[in-house]
């Protein structure tokens, strides 16, 4: 049984340097939200710049905004600001679109970028969207590209072989929390001659990632859930500036062009990044988002880690101790190889979530 005491844990909150933080983010009072990983909390600011340019921005200003205050400008402007929290430079990411159809793009410009390779790496217990986009990708273009899918490390390390074009991996698994050693992963599949392509879904805003670092190729992510930009915020991807000249947009879209305001008939991708912008940005969304990352901007990432292996190590201490015998089973790492969040199955594990949750405490069930 563990001896903490309540007191004890209100000593570790008055120590905590993170606690600044509360103030920015409008939470109910009552409730105790652990679900970060599917809706981020809304911090206090965006609810006054979404505001602001509805009123004085679109209402006013309507089609001079796009110039007047910079709206043309915002997915490069939001990359530049993301990449920070993903170790990558701010001519390297960019915000636009899902992270389906960021996945869809990134994965048809890796296959291109490798013509005489079939096979696309992947885990089976990858999150499904991925994998869908993978199979309508290798389906469509017909030409015996292959998913080939793993269920372990051992298992991947032999996958990667000379006919793997990509290697598409989620950083953080979306059920149990496992993260991939990265940089490991990569070197591997270099050493082969493949791309990865990562999908920082549940690690952007919530670890520290180093891309650049760990010589990352591509990376995909989402900006509602960490990144707390709000229901359905736009995505993000990621290209290492050493390929951006070779990769050509699968969907080379009007906002992709070199000149889109020239209108010229055929597609001139835009130098950098911006080429694999697609339709027409959304100006609400983004603001939303970028309100988000500034809301963010100072935040040490090494301390939140700190936090979240240190939240996570007492969360298991507790369960496994208050509820022992009662059916849990740790499905998350117990060391620093666990992402941000803690998982455990449980045969009832739905209904006790529905509990949870009518008594205001917000968590996640994930089948099966």
């Amino acid at each position: 049984m563990t001896t903490l005491t309540r007191d004890d844990l209100l000593q570790r909150d008055a120590g905590d340097p993170l606690a600044r933080m509360r103030e920015r983010f409008d939470l109910p009072d009552g409730m105790i939200y652990l679900d970060g990983n599917s809706l981020g909390a809304l911090p206090h600011i965006t609810k006054d710049r979404i505001r602001q340019l509805i009123e004085d921005q679109w209402g006013l200003d309507l089609i001079k905004s796009w110039n007047a205050h910079d709206w043309y400008h915002m997915p490069g402007r939001c990359g530049a600001k993301l990449a920070a929290f993903i170790g990558a430079r701010p001519g390297e990411v960019v915000c636009a679109d899902s992270t389906s159809v960021n996945l869809f793009k990134l994965l048809a410009a890796a296959l291109a970028e490798r013509p005489d390779r079939t096979v696309i790496v992947s885990e089976k217990g990858n999150f499904p969207t991925d994998l869908y986009i993978a199979q309508g990708l290798t389906g469509m273009l017909g030409r015996g590209h292959e998913l080939r899918l793993v269920e372990s490390d051992a298992e991947l390390d032999g996958a990667i072989r000379d006919d793997v074009a990509v290697v598409m991996l989620t950083h953080i698994d979306y059920r149990s929390g496992r993260m991939h050693d990265m940089a490991a992963v990569t070197g591997r599949a270099h050493e082969a001659g493949a791309l990865v392509l990562w999908d920082l879904a549940h690690s952007a805003g919530a670890v520290p990632v180093d891309l650049n670092g760990a010589d990352a190729d591509l990376a995909v992510g989402c900006g509602y859930k960490y990144l707390n930009g709000g229901p359905g915020a736009p995505a993000f991807l990621f290209i290492a500036e050493r390929l951006q000249d070779r990769i050509r947009p699968p969907l080379s879209g009007w906002m992709g062009h070199a000149a889109p305001f020239d209108f010229d008939w055929s597609y001139r991708p835009a130098e950098g990044i911006g080429r694999n912008l697609c339709g027409t940005p959304p100006v609400l969304s983004l603001a939303a988002l970028e309100a988000s990352l500034d809301t963010m901007a100072d935040l040490d990432m090494a301390a939140v880690r700190a936090k979240s292996l240190a939240l996570g190590d007492l969360f298991i201490e507790l369960v496994e101790t208050r509820c022992a015998g009662h059916g849990f089973t740790l499905v998350s790492p117990r060391d620093a190889t666990r992402g941000s969040q803690v998982s455990f199955a449980h045969p009832e594990g739905f209904p006790i979530m529905q509990a949870l949750i009518a008594g205001h405490v917000i968590g996640d069930f994930r089948a099966p």
